[in-house]
């Protein structure tokens, strides 16, 4: 038995952790409004050092770029959170014999960072994430390698958990995965329907387990 699981909106709430970044990466460099609204609105899907370069040129800032990426990377790990059930839930997916994986789009340091920060690393057998193959969601490519990472074959089957319609939903269903959708974005159409739709991880993660019954 073996789910691919994403890790932002899905596993943790990526929204706070970024508002709390955010703000305290502007209050360190004493950032002024517009560059803290720029950040905000920049940031608010994915995050990578380029985002840092462009924030450079045109608001004229001293600081290296890779500095900023730096200490973002660093506030957002410290900010992020998983909560208890949602470890606990993997803990017993583990525990009845479930292969569990991660596929995320967004830069390998962040990624894998936040992962370390929560607990998740030990708790899964592969990772994923955009920046590897620099090839985002819904590409097959990166459930293939969520797969081999876990030493599993896509031929094989499975799940895919997340919340976005397109590139979780849509990109696992291309990619032969049965799909549990999160609740929440607008489901664009024309976008064949999940298997399950979902509120919360946890109702996810409880549909996989009744699975292994």
């Amino acid at each position: 038995m073996f789910a691919i699981f994403d890790l932002d909106g899905t596993l943790i709430d990526r929204q706070v952790a970024l508002s709390d970044a955010v703000t305290a990466l502007c209050r360190e460099h004493a950032f002024n409004t517009p560059i803290e609204h720029w950040l905000r609105a920049a940031l608010a899907d994915r995050a990578n050092p380029r985002d840092f370069a462009r924030l450079r040129i045109d608001f004229g800032l001293t600081e290296p770029a890779e500095q900023l990426w730096q200490e973002y990377v660093d506030l957002i790990t410290e900010a992020v959170t998983c909560r208890p059930e949602v470890l606990e839930g993997l803990h017993q997916l583990r525990a009845a014999a479930w292969t569990i994986g991660i596929a995320t789009n967004g830069a390998s340091d962040i990624q894998r960072a936040k992962l370390d920060a929560v607990g998740l690393t030990y708790l899964v057998d592969g990772i994923a994430a955009s920046g590897d193959l620099e090839i985002r969601k819904p590409a097959r490519e990166l459930f293939e390698l969520a797969a081999s990472h876990c030493g599993r074959s896509l031929a094989d089957g499975g799940w895919m958990i997340g919340d976005n319609p397109a590139g979780d939903i849509g990109g696992g269903r291309q990619a032969g995965l049965r799909t549990i959708w999160l609740r929440g974005r607008p489901w664009p159409d024309g976008l064949h329907p999940a298997d399950h739709t979902v509120d919360d991880v946890i109702d996810a993660i409880t549909i996989l387990l009744n699975e292994t019954e």
